[in-house]
């Protein structure tokens, strides 16, 4: 098994024309691995049978590189050796490392930082290269003053770009938005220049790492590319000034946002809207010279890639897996102690048993206020078994007034055959769509039963609603016309 810089390097070398004896001999590998390589169509992470660990000094390079870079600001005699590092390595973090292996990882760093100190790229942009940084802007997250991220790709050749709001710069999220651009361009740029992104790769030594996600999306849609030096804007000057036009076109005032994933649909299209205009230096309007851009595209690969990441988490005696120290998942109480498999991606996160079967899906949370995405149907199957502790749980604080007091005054026995009628409907329509057609059935007929429930569930999940009229119903109309009444 290669690593996928050498795969990428393989599918590269066939594009420039290389035979399959040529691109063997100059990767060292075997014409089988090359056809191997070659045929494969789908580069999407696959569920891991266990875990891979990582080294004692790797989840502290990026605190390492923090501080060095602080460094900058501060008086030179005050700043970071490499002993004083390990010492806050050891005394702050807990890091478990000899001081030797610090002081080498330290001291290439810093060669590294300073062999690339004066570093330029090419401003000369050929058609369909591209440039991709984030920038921030305020938002009304459903009403709610909120301050995000949005991740932008600009072609420099057209001056066009494109942006996606997203909840943050790791990984997952990068390649989710630029999927959704790939997508909507019809295409793959040829290179992309990032940002020194910690979400998706940093410099070490003479090379640049990414993470795993990236460069296996890297290799399935065939793009080369590059990282900018830190603090040096004339490699990406494009780009940081689309950010900033994209803020104060579109994002001024804060823009409201009920649904991110429709939101970003329609931000495409405003995106391209805004290259109605000359090109400021070609004088070309840029709608015309992106379609210059649009045919040094690369074609979409055949099947989509799954920009997702596996973890392992241990569920808690409720069931819940926790990710980043604070954020809380239900799953399936059943589960309380095992490990689980975690799919995360950029706006969900999935936990799946051993054998790779679903469990459930949640919206993924981000920030750190700690939060708890409790699902109520989670619970309905447990306290079909321990209807006992139904006062305090989160299924019975989800529901209103009415249809929560209907269920409190419930003998034993009829509770747990009503909590087994919304369990079971649950399972089919959702916690939402049962919810909704229990609190109808309530207000209808003063209980709930398991046709109402069933139809009314189905309708909801399928699209449609309850029709709220502002004056009560006057049904004698009715009566008139059928003779009801003994008129």
């Amino acid at each position: 098994m290669i690593g996928m810089p050498a795969i990428n390097s393989i599918r590269q070398l066939r594009r420039d024309g290389l035979s399959v004896t040529d691109i063997a001999s100059a990767t060292g590998v075997s014409r089988d691995t090359v056809y191997k390589y070659l045929k494969k169509d789908d580069f999407s992470p696959q569920i891991p049978s266990k875990q891979k660990h990582a080294s004692k000094l790797d989840p502290y390079r990026s605190i390492i590189e923090s501080w060095l870079d602080e460094d900058k600001t501060n008086w030179k005699k005050q700043r970071h050796t490499s002993r004083r590092i390990y010492q806050r390595l050891t005394e702050e973090c807990g890091v478990n490392v000899s001081e030797s292996a610090v002081n080498r990882y330290v001291r290439k760093l810093k060669e590294t930082r300073k062999a690339y100190e004066d570093t330029y790229l090419d401003l000369d942009w050929a058609p369909g290269e591209a440039q991709a940084d984030f920038g921030e802007a305020d938002f009304y997250l459903l009403g709610t003053r909120t301050r995000m991220r949005y991740f932008v790709v600009t072609f420099p050749y057209s001056n066009v770009g494109f942006a996606q709001v997203l909840p943050s710069e790791n990984s997952e999220c990068v390649c989710e938005g630029l999927k959704k651009i790939f997508e909507y361009t019809g295409g793959v740029p040829s290179r992309i220049v990032f940002d020194n992104a910690t979400g998706i790769g940093r410099r070490v030594c003479k090379e640049v790492r990414t993470t795993d996600l990236f460069g296996a999306f890297a290799t399935h849609y065939g793009f080369a590319y590059s990282f900018c030096n830190p603090a040096s804007g004339n490699e990406k000057g494009n780009v940081e000034n689309k950010v900033g036009f994209i803020r104060r076109n579109l994002f001024t005032p804060p823009a409201q946002v009920h649904n991110i994933d429709i939101f970003n649909k329609h931000l495409l299209d405003k995106c391209l809207r805004l290259s109605d205009k000359p090109h400021w230096i070609k004088g070309e309007p840029e709608s015309q010279l992106f379609v210059e851009d649009s045919f040094a595209l690369s074609g979409l690969p055949a099947k989509p890639f799954d920009p997702v990441r596996y973890v392992s988490a241990r569920a808690n005696k409720q069931g819940k897996i926790c990710l980043c120290g604070h954020h809380y998942y239900s799953s399936d109480p059943s589960l309380a102690g095992k490990t689980l498999i975690v799919a995360l991606r950029a706006f969900s996160v999935s936990t799946h048993t051993d054998d790779g079967a679903l469990v459930c899906e949640r919206r993924r949370a981000y920030g750190d206020a700690p939060t708890d995405t409790t699902d109520p149907a989670s619970q309905l199957p447990l306290l079909c078994v321990k209807p006992g502790g139904w006062k305090n749980s989160k299924a019975r604080s989800a529901m209103r007034d009415g249809l929560r007091g209907y269920l409190d005054s419930l003998e034993s026995g009829e509770l747990k055959a009503s909590l087994r009628l919304l369990r079971d409907e649950c399972a089919k329509s959702g916690w939402e769509a049962t919810l909704g057609a229990a609190e109808l059935a309530y207000s209808s007929t003063g209980r709930i039963d398991g046709a109402s429930l069933s139809v009314s569930a189905a309708r909801i999940a399928g699209g449609a609603s309850c029709i709220n009229y502002d004056d009560p119903i006057d049904l004698s109309v009715y009566d008139v016309a059928l003779n009801i009444g003994g008129r």
